[in-house]
């Protein structure tokens, strides 16, 4: 195990990497972790860009509730994709223009990037990188990190430190919010002093007993009201539980093996879960009954899917946008019809320039930022 002084090295190296971090630093844990071996698989493709000139950036004019203009189908939003082994966050205008891009400013910082959500004023990203050990939080327009939180390259469970996290959520209050996998917690953090306001779970004690324990939890989903879906790798367990601690229900998803990141639906009252497997499924189910009512799944051909990480039904449209990680794509499946409507990426091929996509995970949309009237400027 490495010294304290040696962790306190690592830290001073960071904030020489990443300036904006400087302010918001806090001192190195007590307890330094333990340091993980970086692999060529994990640094991917290194510090890239498309290379595209960006358009300024529109205000917010929209929000959750009162989105802006939508551009209809097949994709009503433009989507901010975590692009995890191009080591960069970039945004697809609904005509698969590339409008916003954040490629990492340091691989030792910043690296893996594979969950991305918007906070409630549209302002911020929140980033989690599993293999990279820590959390971000992105300010989108200054598209700089302005906090950290976990130790890079090192795990462990004390104070400042995270194994494997996924899932980024920034909640309305302003804490932050990430699945700590191997940790078996679900921990809420306040990013004014990086105390834990909440946690969910105890490190060692992987069982399904939620709130108090949890089995491998990989998400945790803010609903409208402020209650937290949480998945649960074994046994692909789904729970409801409050910001208070109390657990409203807990179902097992429906034919789903390995469940990533369950979302509620658009209107709520149902829950919508993909299946980080090969092939890979994306099921909606009622939590009352644990009954499907939608489910996607091919075993072979183009419409087949290689351990998808998200699903989000589509507001307006009632469509499913889908991350195919490991297809390298993003896509649009049509309700009714199941076809595949819309695709960023070229299915199987690993690329950063324009089109292509490397080991996609996470997505969120765009609601606040009118782009579609700021690219039909002259």
């Amino acid at each position: 195990m490495q010294q304290p002084h040696l962790i306190a090295t690592l830290f001073a190296t960071l904030l020489l990497a990443a300036p904006a971090l400087a302010a918001k630093a806090e001192k190195p844990p007590k307890e330094p972790g333990v340091a993980v071996q970086v692999t060529a698989e994990m640094t991917g493709a290194g510090i890239v860009s498309s290379g595209v000139k960006l358009p300024p950036i529109p205000p917010v004019t929209g929000n959750r509730k009162n989105p802006v203009a939508s551009w209809g189908k097949p994709l009503p939003y433009p989507i901010v994709i975590a692009d995890r082994r191009n080591n960069r966050l970039i945004e697809i205008a609904p005509d698969k223009r590339i409008i916003w891009e954040f490629p990492s400013p340091s691989l030792l910082l910043y690296r893996g990037n594979e969950d991305v959500n918007f906070s409630a004023d549209g302002r911020q990203l929140a980033v989690s990188e599993e293999d990279n050990f820590d959390v971000h939080i992105v300010d989108y327009e200054a598209r700089a990190i302005t906090w950290t939180y976990g130790v890079p390259d090192r795990r462990g469970k004390s104070a400042g430190l995270l194994n494997y996290p996924d899932d980024a959520h920034l909640l309305a209050d302003g804490k932050f919010m990430t699945a700590d996998i191997r940790n078996c917690r679900v921990l809420i953090i306040d990013p004014k002093d990086n105390s834990i306001a909440t946690q969910w779970g105890e490190a060692g004690k992987c069982r399904h007993n939620p709130p108090h324990q949890l089995a491998h939890p990989n998400g945790a989903t803010p609903m409208e009201n402020g209650d937290i879906l949480v998945s649960e790798i074994t046994d692909a367990w789904i729970s409801r539980i409050t910001r208070a601690g109390k657990l409203l229900w807990s179902v097992r998803a429906p034919n789903i093996r390995y469940p990533s990141d369950a979302f509620p639906t658009v209107d709520g009252k149902q829950v919508i879960v993909a299946d980080f497997s090969k092939p890979g499924r994306v099921v909606i189910f009622d939590p009352a009954t644990g009954k499907p009512s939608w489910d996607y799944f091919f075993k072979e051909g183009e419409q087949a899917l290689d351990h998808p990480s998200i699903a989000r039904e589509l507001p307006e449209t009632g469509d499913v946008l889908i991350v195919d990680d490991l297809h390298d794509r993003v896509i649009v499946v049509d309700r009714k019809t199941k076809a595949i409507i819309w695709q960023y990426g070229v299915l199987g091929v690993k690329g950063h320039l324009p089109g292509y996509l490397n080991y996609p995970d996470g997505v969120d949309l765009d609601l606040y930022r009118d782009w579609k009237k700021a690219l039909q400027k002259p």
